[in-house]
C-alpha cells in the first residue's frame, strides 16, 4: 500500500521528460545508427511495399529511446539489472510476435514437447503400439484421438500442433488458420525432444496452458509460450547481473546479443541453457570476489544445483562444476582440507546424475526423425574414427578454423525455415562485423579494474577449450553423418563460454573511462536489437 501511496504518475512522467532532453545526444546517435545500418537489410521488395518496414522503424525507435532514457534514470551498476530486464522484455516481446511461425531452429519440435508438458506429462510417452480405443481412453483420461498415426510410432500431442508444422516459416499474414480455435484432439507425431529434461519446457508450457485456459486462437499458444520463455530469461539474467559484483555490463552485453534474444523469445530450450549458463558464471564471479571465509556450504550447494540443472540441458556444461576449484580457497568458510571433501561430493553428485541422465537420454535419440531415419549412428562414427586417424586430426582442424568462422557469423544470423539450401543464410555482414567488434572490445578490454588469481584465469581458459571441444565431439557423434563433419554447430551452444572470456583473457587497457563506455554500450546494445527487429521486417514482411 505504501508503494501505491507513493506512486506519482505525474512526477514519473516529468522525470522521463527531463531525462529525454538530457540524454538527447545518445538517442540521436541510436536513431542514426539504426537508420544507416538498417539500410543494409533493405531489398528491392521493401521499396515496393515499405509500409511494414516504416511502422517497424517507428516502433523500435520509440522502444529504443525509452530504453536509453530508462538507463539514464537508473545510471548505476546497482540498478543495471533493472535496465537489462526492461531491454530484454521490450525487444524480446516484439521478436516473439514478429518472428514467423516456428521459424527458430527446431521450434516445431520444441513446441510439441512444450505442449506435451502443458498437459502434465513430464516425460513424453513414446509408443509404437496400437493401444486401441479403450487403451487410449484410459491413458489420457478421456481425451479423443484422431486416427492419424504416421508410421505407428511417436508421441501424442494435440491436433492443433499440425498448424505449426503446416505453416512453418510463414507469417500470420500468410495464413488464414491462425484464427482457428485450439483443437484438443490428440494425434501421433514423430519427434518431441524426449532427451531433454522437463523443466526446460515449464515456462513455455505455462504460456500454452494460459492460451488453452482462455480458449484463445491457436496462434496464441505459440506467442504466449514464447513470451513466457522470454519472461523467464529476463528474470534469470537480471538476477545474474544483480548477483555478480563486477563485469555486470559485459554480462548484459552477452545476454543481449541478438541471437540470444532471438532464442529467448522462442519456444526453444536454448533459452534455459543460456540463462542458467550465465547465472552459473555470475555466481562463480560472486564467489571469486567474496570476502575471505564467507562462502558457506549453502553457496556451494546452490552453485552445484545450477550446474546440474544446466548440465541436464546441455551435458557438456556439467564441467562447470569444476569452477569450484578455481575459486580462491581463502574465500571458503572452511579450511582447504575441510572444503575439498565437500567440493568432491559436489563433483560426485554432478557426475552420477549426469551419467544416469546420459544413459537415459542417449537411447531416446532413436525416438526422433534423426534416429529413426538412420541419419546418425554414434557407434559407427566411433568405429570410423578408429579406422581413420587422419579423420580425427581433420576434426580438430575444422572446429578451430571453419567452424569458428561460422560461429562468429552466428551473432547476427537467424534461422529461416523456408531457406532449404542453407538454414543460416542471412548475410548481414556490416551489422555482424559491428556486433563482433563491440563484443571483442567489451569482453577483452572492458574498462573496469578486475583481478582474478592466476589459477582462476588459466582454469577458465581451459574450461572454454574443454567444453568447446567436447561439445563439438558430441555433435560429431549425435548429429554428423558417418565420416562427415556436418556438426550443425551454432553460436547459441557456446554463449555461456563467452562470459568466461573476460576472466581468462582480459586486457588491462581501454582509453575510455567506464562511465562513458557504459553509456555508449547501452546505445549499441539497443541498436543491435532494433536492427534485428528491422531485419525480420525487411526479410519477412515486404507485403503489408
Amino acid at each position: 500500500m505504501d508503494f501505491l501511496n507513493n506512486f506519482d504518475l505525474k512526477n514519473i512522467f516529468n522525470e522521463y521528460k527531463d531525462m529525454l532532453f538530457k540524454s538527447k545526444k545518445y538517442w540521436l546517435i541510436y536513431l542514426v545508427l539504426i537508420f544507416v545500418l538498417g539500410l543494409s537489410t533493405i531489398n528491392k521488395k521493401n521499396f515496393i511495399h515499405p509500409q511494414f518496414v516504416i511502422l517497424t522503424f517507428i516502433l523500435v525507435a520509440i522502444l529504443g529511446i525509452f530504453c536509453i532514457v530508462f538507463y539514464f534514470l537508473h545510471d548505476s551498476d546497482e540498478e543495471l539489472y533493472k535496465v537489462g530486464f526492461v531491454i530484454i522484455l521490450c525487444f524480446g516481446i516484439v521478436c516473439a510476435l514478429i518472428v514467423p511461425i516456428c521459424d527458430v531452429s527446431d521450434e516445431t519440435e520444441h513446441f510439441t514437447r512444450a505442449e506435451i508438458t502443458s498437459r502434465g506429462i513430464l516425460i513424453p510417452h513414446w509408443t509404437g503400439e496400437d493401444l486401441g480405443v479403450s487403451g487410449l481412453f484410459n491413458r489420457t483420461g478421456g481425451q479423443t484421438y484422431s486416427t492419424e498415426r504416421n508410421d505407428g510410432a511417436g508421441f501424442y500431442t494435440i491436433n492443433s500442433t499440425k498448424f505449426f508444422s503446416k505453416n512453418l516459416g510463414f507469417t500470420v499474414f500468410e495464413t488464414d488458420d491462425d484464427t482457428d480455435k485450439i483443437n484438443h484432439t490428440l494425434y501421433l507425431t514423430e519427434s518431441a525432444f524426449e532427451q531433454n529434461p522437463f523443466f526446460g519446457y515449464l515456462p513455455q508450457a505455462l504460456g500454452i496452458v494460459i492460451a488453452k485456459f482462455l480458449d484463445l486462437n491457436v496462434i496464441w499458444m505459440l506467442w504466449l509460450a514464447r513470451i513466457c520463455n522470454l519472461l523467464f530469461y529476463a528474470g534469470v539474467i537480471s538476477f545474474a547481473i544483480k548477483k555478480t559484483p563486477v563485469l555486470k555490463l559485459p554480462l548484459l552485453v552477452i545476454a543481449c546479443i541478438p541471437i540470444c534474444i532471438y532464442q529467448a523469445a522462442s519456444v526453444s530450450i536454448d533459452c534455459m541453457i543460456i540463462s542458467l549458463g550465465l547465472l552459473a558464471i555470475s555466481y562463480f564471479i560472486y564467489m571469486c570476489y567474496a570476502k575471505e571465509k564467507s562462502i558457506t556450504v549453502k553457496e556451494i550447494a546452490i552453485f552445484t544445483v545450477i550446474c546440474i540443472l544446466l548440465g541436464l540441458c546441455k551435458l557438456t556444461y556439467l564441467a562447470f562444476i569444476f569452477l569450484l576449484l578455481l575459486v580462491p580457497f581463502k574465500n571458503y568458510e572452511k579450511e582447504t582440507k575441510s572444503v575439498l571433501p565437500i567440493i568432491f561430493v559436489s563433483f560426485i553428485a554432478a557426475a552420477v546424475i549426469g551419467l544416469l541422465w546420459s544413459r537415459y537420454s542417449t537411447p531416446t535419440l532413436l525416438h526422433s526423425w534423426r534416429g529413426s531415419r538412420n541419419l546418425v549412428n554414434s557407434t559407427l562414427q566411433i568405429e570410423y574414427l578408429k579406422n581413420n586417424p587422419k579423420h580425427t586430426l581433420d576434426f580438430f582442424k575444422i572446429i578451430f578454423t571453419r567452424d569458428l568462422r561460422h560461429l562468429a557469423n552466428g551473432v547476427f544470423s537467424f534461422f529461416g525455415a523456408r531457406q532449404v539450401i542453407d538454414h543460416y543464410i542471412d548475410k548481414y555482414i556490416i551489422i555482424t562485423l559491428s556486433v563482433l567488434s563491440f563484443l571483442a572490445v567489451t569482453l577483452l578490454a572492458y574498462p573496469q579494474k578486475i583481478k582474478f588469481e592466476l589459477k582462476t584465469r588459466l582454469g577458465s581458459f581451459a574450461m572454454i577449450l574443454v567444453i568447446y571441444v567436447s561439445t563439438c565431439f558430441i555433435q560429431l557423434l549425435t548429429w554428423a553423418f558417418i565420416g562427415r563433419f556436418n556438426l550443425g554447430l551454432s553460436i547459441r551452444y557456446f554463449i555461456p563460454l563467452l562470459a568466461l572470456i573476460p576472466i581468462a583473457l582480459w586486457i588491462d587497457y581501454n582509453p575510455i573511462d567506464k562511465k562513458t563506455y557504459d553509456k555508449y554500450a547501452i546505445v549499441l546494445i539497443v541498436s543491435f536489437l532494433a536492427l534485428m527487429i528491422i531485419s525480420f521486417s525487411t526479410k519477412y514482411y515486404w507485403i503489408f
